[in-house]
């Protein structure tokens, strides 16, 4: 195959949809698509006995969670498939059957602006499955690093097999930490909280700085091709009404505006789109019906402490959306590791041990060395399609503080926790005592979770119960930047390292001083503005 023609790949990874859910309609202009038959549905039947076919849905927001953990999917996979709505019905016995009738439909052709318009002008991989058949966190573990380190439950409540602690001594080595040892530019870009801040690696204020809100990405996309990231992940808005993960019960077409904003930004600039792979791609299936039974697979490892990983999870939708694909519905088995098996080989990194990783198919199966002209120059969103059809269930959610939620809350937990313990002496207990002030003055009482205040994160707008979560991010992300410069300076005189990962420490520390350092000579020129600005 000729030389890869992409010199920036784009990671947008969204939560909690199957693929027959989102893109199994689109059969009716890819025969060849593995999809939705109208004509003929697939069917399950709940624990009272009625039958539910598949069925085109235009619901944008449900008020109920299907579950998804790893004991709730393989009820959903029981009898090839057909036990999705039993579980609901089960999990959810005071449901009505609109809403389980919910978990076996299907968004109609051009229902969704941003996935339907992309799906029709580029590559949809109609077999890419999760990693394992559970929840969003590890799914996501697996999409960075190859591994879950034997762990499976979601820490949420503490109610649920939770091990808080364990949970987050995610320690194995990361896409990112390969592609640092290379001198490979990433940057991770995210609205609310890292959720790839429950790995140990990503926490390391080195890393850390490589960090920024998603803000950052339309500006970065607006700049010169050779400045913009090789690798950029963004991470959606979790928590809160302005949600755009695509988490029940969050309004589907938040993610759709996030998935035309990335689209539109990169569009619009002509040299960094010519040479830009957008990847589209769903964690996990959220609990929602879908009719292929997924294969058989190979565990990453030997760490099987909650689960056997020796199969894969639901399918997911998946895009792939580039100059340098084609039109058409890519037939290859994929997992959320063949991405990696692709960054890996692209860049000639060292390998992850991950014997998943080494067994998957690279996605550089879909990529063409001819280049597409004239193709979508922009995606745009009706009025009607910004305005959530039920802004209530989304504030209820905040107001039970979802699972989800709660999950999330724990890491802001464990990482300012963890902040405390590594800032020394006087400074750690200002900072407790600072901690402590703040939930006294200006924290809403636990009995009002309505209550609005004003959010550092976005000072120009009015937070509601979950504003002190993303606050507390925001600190540390602070905190661990300013920590990062000793760390960047000791990496940058370090003449025993290679030129490349001393040049990548330089420019981190042009990433967070907004200082520009010539090519070529990043490493005597951070050397220079570290000494002058020594303290």
């Amino acid at each position: 195959m000729p030389a890869d023609p992409i010199k920036h790949v784009v990671l947008l990874a969204l939560e909690n949809h199957s693929f027959d859910q989102m893109l199994g309609s689109l059969r009716e202009l890819y025969p060849e698509l593995e999809g939705v038959t109208p004509a003929a549905p697939n069917k399950n039947i709940d624990g009272d006995g009625t039958v539910y076919l598949q069925a085109s849905t235009e619901e944008r927001q449900m008020q109920y969670d299907p579950h998804h953990e790893v004991q709730w999917v393989a009820e959903q996979l029981a009898d090839q498939n057909g036990g999705f709505v039993r579980n609901f019905s089960k999990m959810y016995p005071q449901s009505q059957s609109a809403d389980r009738q919910y978990v076996m439909g299907y968004y109609p052709v051009d229902f969704l602006p941003g996935l339907h318009a992309l799906a029709k002008e580029f590559t949809v991989c109609d077999h890419w499955f999760s990693s394992l058949p559970g929840p969003t966190w590890p799914n996501r573990f697996m999409m960075l690093t190859g591994t879950a380190m034997g762990r499976v439950d979601m820490p949420e409540d503490g109610s649920h097999k939770a091990d808080p602690a364990g949970y987050f001594q995610q320690t194995q080595d990361t896409i990112f930490d390969r592609m640092t040892d290379k001198g490979i530019h990433w940057k991770c870009y995210f609205h609310d909280i890292p959720q790839s801040w429950t790995l140990d690696h990503q926490r390391l204020p080195h890393n850390a700085a490589r960090y920024f809100y998603f803000s950052e990405f339309l500006k970065d996309a607006l700049g010169r091709e050779e400045d913009f990231p090789q690798f950029s992940f963004i991470e959606p808005d979790f928590m809160g009404v302005a949600g755009n993960d695509d988490h029940p019960p969050h309004d589907i077409m938040k993610a759709e505006k996030l998935i035309a904003d990335v689209y539109n930004a990169l569009r619009a600039n002509e040299e960094l789109w010519n040479a830009t792979l957008l990847v589209i791609v769903y964690d996990e299936h959220g609990g929602f019906y879908d009719h292929v039974v997924p294969p058989a697979a190979v565990p990453p490892d030997e760490h099987h402490e909650e689960y056997s990983f020796d199969r894969l999870g639901v399918r997911v939708s998946a895009l792939l959306v580039s100059p340098w694909v084609e039109r058409r519905i890519e037939k290859t088995q994929f997992d959320h590791t063949s991405l990696l098996k692709y960054l890996t080989d692209k860049w000639a990194l060292a390998a992850l041990p991950s014997m998943r990783i080494s067994e998957a198919n690279s996605i550089a199966a879909a990529i063409r060395a001819q280049r597409r002209d004239n193709l979508l120059v922009r995606i745009e969103l009706t009025a009607d399609q910004l305005t959530p059809p039920n802004l209530e269930l989304e504030e209820q959610a905040i107001a039970d503080n979802s699972t989800h939620d709660k999950a999330l809350t724990r890491l802001r937990d464990y990482v300012t926790e963890e902040m405390a313990i590594a800032v020394p002496g006087l400074y750690a207990k200002i900072c407790r005592w600072f901690g402590r002030l703040k939930s006294i003055l200006w924290r809403p009482a636990p009995i009002d979770p309505h209550a609005f205040q004003e959010s550092t994160v976005q000072p120009d707008k009015l937070g509601s119960a979950n504003a002190p979560v993303k606050d507390d991010i925001a600190q540390a992300l602070t905190t661990k930047k300013n920590q990062a410069v000793a760390i960047l300076a000791a990496l940058v005189r370090d003449a025993t390292l290679s030129e490349a990962r001393r040049r990548h420490a330089a420019q981190t520390l042009e990433l967070i001083s907004g200082r520009r350092f010539h090519a070529g000579h990043e490493v005597a020129e951070a050397d220079k503005f570290l000494h002058f600005h020594r303290r």
